[in-house]
């Protein structure tokens, strides 16, 4: 008889692990997954990602509002999981669920723990100009991203990559691993290593006003920000009243004053060097890039972004 499975998640990073464990040999007796959110414009209801493709998968789904009461506890076990798979899910959970599946929660946590417990952990690595990354697959105790780890795979940060791009290398390396760990897990051979508490860092979650460049930092901090703020939600700054999003730049040796356009390319001066811009968008258009943007936008050398 197969091990039954809960599985747990929301965002897209999730998607690859879940849809891994439905063609594997593990039955995977419900998803969990956030609720749908209103659309910014209108009253329409967005499923999560995970939901879309558990509806895809014809899997049970259950997403209340608040997992921390009686009749979910009460469903919970009458669902009677060996184990219960974790990967961003969203919401915290509370040690009389932890206690239920015989082998306890497994999660999937986007960084080699203990660096970076927390919410965002992929966005503060690029922020903080990390040069490598990873995953840990870990045992969820009470505390915050704190759990014995089983393993960690280990991956390199280029200067170019956003966090899209590494959120997607991580998911699929995610999905490589689980089933393997999985069957470690139940023929007994994992072995969960206790974190080393005196080294974490934390990753919060990202506040879209993070978003704003400080053109007074240095160059590469400016990119490392625009990467992992890339996709969401963004760095910004202002000019002329008008907000602009920049989705891709490059450290530029030219020198001037900060925060000011030094030439008809548009290199805006930081700290230290300038920033090359790649690809940009004004605020209610399309991202475009630079040769495109210069051909509709008045500007000269020695204007000030606001």
């Amino acid at each position: 008889m197969p091990y039954k499975i809960i599985f747990m998640g929301t965002p897209k990073f999730s998607v690859p692990v879940l849809e891994t464990l439905a063609k594997s040999s593990y039955q995977i007796s419900c998803v969990y997954t956030q609720s749908p959110k209103k659309s910014n414009r209108g009253q329409k209801l967005n499923p999560s990602p995970i939901q879309k493709s558990a509806e895809n998968l014809k899997l049970a789904i259950r997403n209340p509002n608040n997992l921390n009461t009686d009749e979910e506890l009460k469903f919970f076990k009458e669902l009677n999981p060996d184990i219960v798979i974790v990967v961003a899910y969203g919401q915290l959970i509370s040690k009389k669920f932890l206690d239920i599946p015989s082998k306890g929660f497994i999660n999937i946590h986007a960084s080699l723990l203990p660096v970076w417990r927390g919410a965002a952990p992929i966005q503060r690595a690029i922020m903080n100009l990390d040069k490598q990354t990873g995953i840990s697959i870990m045992k969820i105790t009470e505390k915050l991203d704190s759990g014995p780890v089983m393993k960690k795979i280990e991956i390199n940060i280029i200067p170019s990559d956003t966090s899209g791009e590494i959120s997607e290398k991580l998911s699929n390396i995610g999905s490589e691993y689980i089933v393997r760990s999985l069957d470690d897990i139940f023929n007994e051979k994992d072995k969960f290593t206790e974190q080393d508490h005196n080294n974490a860092t934390y990753a919060k979650k990202i506040k879209k006003e993070e978003g704003r460049i400080n053109w007074e930092e240095s160059a590469k901090i400016i990119i490392g920000k625009i990467n992992g703020l890339n996709p969401d939600p963004g760095a910004w700054f202002e000019y002329k009243k008008k907000r602009y999003k920049i989705w891709k730049a490059s450290v530029f040796d030219k020198t001037g004053p900060t925060g000011t356009i030094l030439d008809n390319n548009f290199i805006i001066g930081c700290k230290d060097k300038s920033i090359k811009i790649i690809e940009i968008q004004k605020e209610g258009r399309n991202k475009l890039v630079l040769e495109n943007f210069l051909l509709g936008i008045n500007f000269k050398a020695g204007d000030m972004i606001e």
